[in-house]
């Protein structure tokens, strides 16, 4: 009976942990702070394979210096991108995109080819008499 009450609970609890809890609504100056931290996380990523690349070039040139001095037989080595440099890192944010007034924008078809003809608008509309 006592094992049963535990099971229960405890599959009581697993669901409840199950939850799916709301996504947190972000203020503009934490998704900055976001593509910033993303930004320094790709440069990083960078940064790290350049030094790792150039740790290979160094350890293969040491081997190569080392099997010439023993008198080995090498063959040549494969050719490889040279290591690219990522600098030091730089975050310039995305420029914001301008706010459009309402309605103060022209229809993609009128803007493309306004509605003009050689006729007067007296004749297209003429007045209303009175």
């Amino acid at each position: 009976m006592k094992k049963l009450l535990i099971l229960s609970l405890l599959a009581a609890a697993s669901a409840a942990s199950l939850a799916k809890l709301p996504t947190p609504v972000l203020s503009d100056e934490a998704k900055a702070k976001a593509a910033e931290a993303a930004a320094k996380t790709a440069w990083t990523g960078k940064s790290e394979a350049y030094q790792l690349c150039k740790s290979q070039d160094k350890v293969a040139a040491a081997y190569y210096k080392s099997a010439k001095a023993a008198g080995k037989e090498t063959k040549p080595p494969t050719p490889a991108p040279a290591c690219a440099d990522p600098g030091p890192f730089a975050y310039t944010p995305a420029a914001a995109k301008p706010l459009e007034a309402a309605g103060a924008h022209s229809p993609a078809g009128t803007a493309t080819s306004p509605p003009s003809t050689k006729q007067p608008d007296a004749v297209g509309n003429p007045a209303k008499k009175s």
